[in-house]
């Protein structure tokens, strides 16, 4: 029977080392992978280059790369919600590639699917599209964008098998699906882990193919990024 447990976040990262390509999911705050996060920064790696739709904050997510300087390059869509993202790419210390957040999610799925590049509108006209390829299609110009190539894949989802079977729950299947096979080998943490068989093959997301070390992990923050609540009456 196909087995991809592993006992700890230490045994999933293993072969992991400085100068590589990490995808990392999640959406704000949501479906962030916490623990391989935290593991990345006790190992301190260094001149990473980090694929995420988003930097994290100060001090949670992929902020703690940044705060420890381990991160030379980000590939993002929205960056918005971290200051030292903000100081140290006006300073020149970080190297930032911002991409529409479609483009980025496309870049995911077509490394996933095995497709070397895809053609989009988004971006035509503009900073985006310098030095790229670009084409007409029915009188409407697109450019040519590769898929992304990274070292590992890390992502978290709510439950899983240990076959790597994989079901999100709510806003949490956000990027981390299409990062899913999209890399040289894909690490999934979940919530909760369980036998092979224990899950409706109806219910699962991602099948365990596009998965090579899944763990439990533990301690999941799940903190809200911005809270808007009713004032008091």
């Amino acid at each position: 029977m196909i087995n991809k447990k592993v006992s700890s976040v230490s045994e999933a990262l293993q072969g992991v080392s400085s100068g590589m390509t990490f995808m990392l999911g999640g959406f704000g705050l949501c479906g962030i992978p916490e623990n391989s996060i935290t593991e990345l920064v006790k190992l301190g790696l260094t001149n990473l280059t980090c694929i995420s739709n988003n930097a994290g904050v100060d001090d949670f997510g992929l902020g703690l790369l940044l705060q420890n300087h381990q991160v030379k390059k980000m590939i993002s869509s929205y960056v918005g919600e971290n200051d030292e993202f903000e100081r140290q790419m006006l300073s020149g210390e970080l190297e930032v590639e911002l991409t529409p957040q479609g483009t980025l999610a496309e870049k995911c799925r077509a490394a996933q699917a095995g497709f070397p590049a895809f053609y989009t509108p988004a971006g035509y006209g503009t900073e985006v599209a310098e030095g790229k390829e670009t084409r007409e299609f029915n009188g409407k110009m697109y450019v040519l964008e590769e898929a992304f190539k990274a070292d590992y894949s890390f992502v978290k989802a709510w439950k899983g098998d240990e076959a790597g079977n994989l079901i999100f729950k709510g806003t949490a299947r956000n990027f981390n699906p299409c990062m899913c096979g999209a890399a040289t080998i894909t690490v999934a943490e979940v919530e909760e882990l369980v036998p092979v068989g224990e899950l409706d093959p109806n219910q699962i997301h991602i099948p365990g193919i596009f998965v090579q070390r899944i763990f439990q992990g533990e301690k999941y923050e799940k903190r809200i990024e911005q809270r808007t609540v009713r004032p008091k009456l």
